[in-house]
């Protein structure tokens, strides 16, 4: 096949998803109003020839890169023939254009695997397939008309392309934004059910029991890709930190914080009927903040390393998206919700109740964070004036806030449902309590330098509160008559969740008081002293990779005694195509400490300015978030949910607010 005709077999393939979209978000609307299933059935083909369609399209884009085929004003603009292959691979999201492709094959995935659903009505699924039909509608509108990633520079074909942003060579970028977006659009899906239960007019437990293992799902996925991108920015920008605020950051963390409090509002909704227009408002805003951030991200009016677009006109139709998007949602939800009533009580000491509050103080955080990323843009907007919300303001709001969620988390799994007398809850807890003051408050902040901290003090006792809670409501579901066979899955995938949340609160509460860094300039023989680890320069090297010149130095760490740990090798390099510099930073890990190195500027034919940090427990961040995103995809496999939920009667479908 002649390589000329990829670019457009791919978007004569993006053309006809486009309509294949349409077809998916009218023709199932129109067959569940006039109750034709053969109408409500072509949801389900439309999904699956999108899906095909879109992957053909994105096939072609790869390829594309893959060939060098400069003639594509994308390729040309972020690749080039001395690029690695893998890193040619990844240069198909590694932009505007190409990314929003990503996107949208994403979101055909999901509608594709949400159309496999097994004992979903016919009529449900139509709606839910519509929905998921009108967003893919919304955002190939945008890449067909503004995006479209298959433009070409003919008839003057570069010679070679402009290589792809440096920043973006690296392994962490290959995974990040994929699995990013999985979390993203998988919130999609949530939202399409809310939609479609609030257009019917069931919002029951069986539309929570079909939400809840697609939500948890969407959860995982982000979870990791935050996790994977924070872990980037801690290696690859050479500043050493794990989380700084950045807007871009905050963007993603946002959704994660809602999707949280709607992955626990949906059990409570499931279990007990209750929170269910609570409910469905998470499921409206947490993709809305999803969309949030992709207007962040993708509209050109925030300055992150993270924010690889500046295109004002493309972030207008963006904000008109996610305005029609949440307008729509909204005015379904004011009409419907009013009509609703909730019959079920439960008392104050209740799980219930201890879930609602996850669920606020979660809405909270969200709000605390919200206002510190767009109050800037606002105040910019409004009269020009340049604000900047940073770490100290964060920091002093959205710290106390996880503590105290932290204590609610630990008191959840223990609670009985609708009631519990606070004797029994006495029971449950008092050993939790003595050994979480004994060894959050009294031992372990004096163990690690034998000095003692508030923050330090607050952060362990959370720790171990949230590991004895989980593990005791673990061990009392193995007491009853199944033994540990008793323990479900969903059980297990609690446990694993709460327990990965403590890890992550660990590690942030020994990097954060424990960390040192120093800033120094090293020559050839001298020697740097950071937490009794002495760090020698003893060489300086210069090398050629593929695409990229590099000053290498040789560093020597020894501890106290003097033996040889590890010989790292920092580099600074250059990427002539760009004439761009990157820091290439050196890492001695382990599961108690990181040993870090990066290199600075040149100060003299000799001597460079280094930073050398010492990070403890940093690790344990990362690991806590894929042990909790393993807790979520063991929720998902519970075998409640290969279970065919029964149909409401359509005189009990009288919801809940």
């Amino acid at each position: 096949m002649d390589v000329l005709f990829l670019p457009e077999i791919g978007q004569f393939a993006l053309i006809l998803a486009l309509a294949l979209a349409v077809a998916q978000a009218t023709l199932p609307i129109i067959g569940s109003v006039t109750r034709q299933p053969l109408w409500m059935a072509y949801a389900q083909p439309a999904a699956w020839g999108q899906f095909f369609l879109l992957s053909v399209s994105l096939a072609m884009l790869t390829a594309s890169f893959l060939l060098d085929d400069f003639s594509v004003a994308y390729v040309a603009n972020n690749s080039n023939s001395a690029l690695p292959w893998y890193y040619k691979f990844s240069a198909v999201w590694g932009a505007h254009e190409g990314s929003l492709l990503l996107w949208l094959w994403i979101l055909a995935g999901w509608t594709f695997a949400v159309s496999l659903s097994r004992g979903l009505p016919l009529e449900m699924l139509a709606r839910v397939l519509a929905v998921l039909g009108w967003v893919s509608v919304g955002m190939m509108l945008f890449v067909v008309l503004t995006s479209n990633p298959f433009m070409r520079f003919l008839p003057n074909i570069p010679a070679d392309g402009a290589d792809l942003n440096p920043l973006l060579q690296d392994p962490g970028l290959i995974f990040h934004p994929p699995l990013l977006y999985m979390g993203y659009v998988g919130f999609a899906v949530t939202f399409s059910f809310a939609i479609a239960a609030l257009w019917t007019g069931r919002l029951d437990a069986a539309w929570a029991r079909w939400s809840r293992p697609w939500t948890t799902l969407a959860w995982a996925f982000l979870t990791v890709g935050i996790a994977i991108g924070s872990w980037w920015a801690y290696y690859e920008l050479g500043w050493g930190g794990w989380w700084f605020w950045d807007p871009v950051e905050n963007a993603s963390l946002m959704p994660w914080l809602l999707g949280t409090a709607l992955m626990h509002s949906l059990a409570v909704t499931e279990k007990r009927g209750v929170f269910k227009s609570w409910t469905v408002l998470l499921a409206i805003f947490t993709f809305s903040l999803s969309l949030l951030g992709f207007f962040l991200v993708r509209s050109g009016v925030l300055n992150s390393v993270h924010a690889f677009a500046n295109d004002p006109e493309r972030g207008f139709f963006l904000l008109l998206l996610l305005a029609f998007t949440v307008g729509a949602s909204l005015l379904i939800y004011a009409i419907r919700v009013p009509t609703m009533r909730a019959r079920v009580n439960y008392k104050l000491i209740s799980k219930d109740v201890f879930l609602l509050s996850n669920n606020i103080i979660l809405a909270v955080a969200c709000i605390t964070v919200l206002l510190g990323t767009i109050y800037p843009l606002i105040l910019d907007a409004l009269d020009g004036s340049k604000i900047s919300v940073g770490p100290p303001y964060f920091n002093a709001l959205f710290v106390p806030q996880m503590l105290l969620l932290g204590v609610f988390m630990g008191l959840g799994p223990l609670t009985d449902w609708k009631q519990m007398q606070w004797q029994k809850l006495k029971r449950k807890i008092w050993l939790s309590v003595v050994l979480t003051f004994v060894l959050g408050i009294l031992v372990l902040p004096w163990l690690y330098n034998g000095t003692w901290s508030l923050l330090v003090a607050a952060g362990l006792s959370l720790f171990v509160w949230i590991v004895l809670t989980s593990a005791r409501d673990v061990w009392e579901h193995a007491r009853g008559k199944k033994g540990w066979k008793g323990v479900t899955l969903s059980r297990w995938g609690m446990f694993f969740g709460h327990v990965g949340a403590a890890l992550i609160v660990l590690g942030a509460t020994m990097v954060s008081n424990f960390g040192e860094e120093r800033d120094v300039r090293m020559a050839v023989g001298d020697t740097v002293e950071v937490q009794g680890y002495f760090f020698t320069m003893t060489e300086l090297t210069h090398r050629e990779g593929p695409n990229f010149i590099a000053d290498r130095a040789l560093v020597e760490v020894r501890n106290a005694n003097g033996r040889l740990l590890r010989t790292l090798t920092p580099e600074k390099r250059l990427y002539p195509v760009r004439g761009m510099p990157m820091t290439q930073v050196a890492i001695d890990w382990g599961p108690l400490r990181d040993i870090y190195v990066a290199m600075g500027e040149e100060l003299s034919e000799d001597a460079w300015a280094m930073r050398v940090h010492y990070k403890p427990y940093v690790r344990w961040l990362w690991w806590g978030s894929f042990i909790a995103a393993f807790g979520g995809l063991l929720a998902i496999l519970d075998r409640r949910y290969r279970i065919k939920v029964a149909e409401t009667p359509r005189s009990d479908r009288k919801a809940t607010a």
